[in-house]
C-alpha cells in the first residue's frame, strides 16, 4: 500500500527553541491563519510545498537520534499549521515513537471539525506547543484574521485529555503588550493542570524579508520589538497566574 503523503516546507535538523532538547523540526505547508507578524509567510499556501513520506522524513532524522535523546529532544511538526495534515502527522509521530523518538506538536489549535483522527494524533503526541494569540477576539481578528474560538476549544480539549501543553503568546505592541491582555490570557489558563509553562516570545520581524520577496508590504512595518520592561510587566501579570512564565 502506498504511504499517505505530506506537504512540507523545510525541515532542520538542530533546532532549540520549539520544545524541549534538540530537536528535528518539519516544517509543514499550508495555514488558515493570516498572522500580521508571521515570519513565515511562505509558508501559507496549502498547495505548494514538497511531497514527502513518512520513511522519507524518518530516514533523514535518524542521523541525529542521539544527540536528540540524549538531550530530552525528538521531533516537532510546525508549520505553516502541522494540524491541517493530521493524518500524516499521526502516521509520523506514530513511526517516530517506534524509533523511540519523542513528538511535539506547534499547532495555532485551528481545527475546523475535530475527528477521530484528532484524537489519534493527539495520542502519538508527547507534548502540544499551543500558540494562543490573544483572548480578546476583537483583536485576535485583527492580529489574525479569523476568530479565537476553534482555538479556545482546542486548548479546552487538551486540558479534558491531559495532555501536556506549553502555551506560546507572541507580545505584539499595540495587540498583545497591554496588562488586560496579560490578564485575558491568565484568566483563561488558570487551573489548567496540564500546562506546564507559558512562553512569552517578543515580536520581531526577522519574517520580513520573506514578505518583500513575496512582493507583499509587510503589515508591521516600523513596529519594534517590545522592550524588556514590557515583557517584564507581562510576566508579572502572567505569574499570578501560573508559577512558571519565560520569555
Amino acid at each position: 500500500m502506498a504511504q499517505l503523503k505530506g506537504r512540507i516546507h523545510s525541515t532542520e535538523s538542530c533546532g532549540t527553541v520549539d520544545g524541549p532538547g534538540i530537536r528535528f523540526i518539519v516544517f509543514m505547508q499550508g495555514c488558515l491563519m493570516r498572522c500580521i507578524f508571521c515570519h513565515n509567510r511562505d509558508t501559507w499556501d496549502i498547495h505548494t510545498g514538497k511531497e514527502v513520506t513518512v520513511d522519507e522524513l524518518i530516514n533523514e532524522l535518524l542521523p541525529y537520534k542521539s544527540y536528540m535523546n540524549a538531550s530530552g529532544g525528538g521531533i516537532t511538526a510546525s508549520g505553516g499549521e502541522a494540524i491541517l495534515q493530521p493524518e500524516f502527522i499521526r502516521d509520523l509521530f506514530r513511526a517516530c515513537h517506534e524509533h523511540g523518538v519523542n513528538t511535539c506538536l506547534d499547532t495555532n489549535g485551528y481545527v475546523r471539525k475535530h475527528t477521530p483522527v484528532i484524537d489519534e494524533l493527539m495520542d502519538a503526541t508527547d507534548l502540544v506547543l499551543l500558540d494562543l494569540k490573544q483572548l480578546d477576539d476583537d483583536v485576535h481578528q485583527q492580529l489574525v484574521g479569523v476568530s479565537n474560538h476553534r482555538t479556545l476549544d482546542f486548548a479546552k480539549y487538551l486540558q479534558k485529555i491531559g495532555k501536556r501543553t506549553w502555551i506560546r503568546h507572541v507580545v505584539v505592541p499595540g495587540y498583545t503588550d497591554s496588562d488586560r491582555s496579560a490578564r485575558l490570557l491568565g484568566e483563561f489558563i488558570q487551573g489548567m493542570s496540564n500546562i506546564e509553562r507559558i512562553e512569552m516570545l517578543p515580536y520581531h520581524e526577522l519574517g520580513k524579508h520573506k514578505w518583500t520577496t513575496m512582493g507583499e508590504a509587510y503589515p508591521l512595518e516600523g513596529v519594534e520589538a517590545p522592550p524588556k520592561e514590557t515583557m517584564e510587566r507581562l510576566q508579572k501579570i502572567l505569574l499570578e497566574y501560573h508559577p512558571k512564565v519565560i520569555f
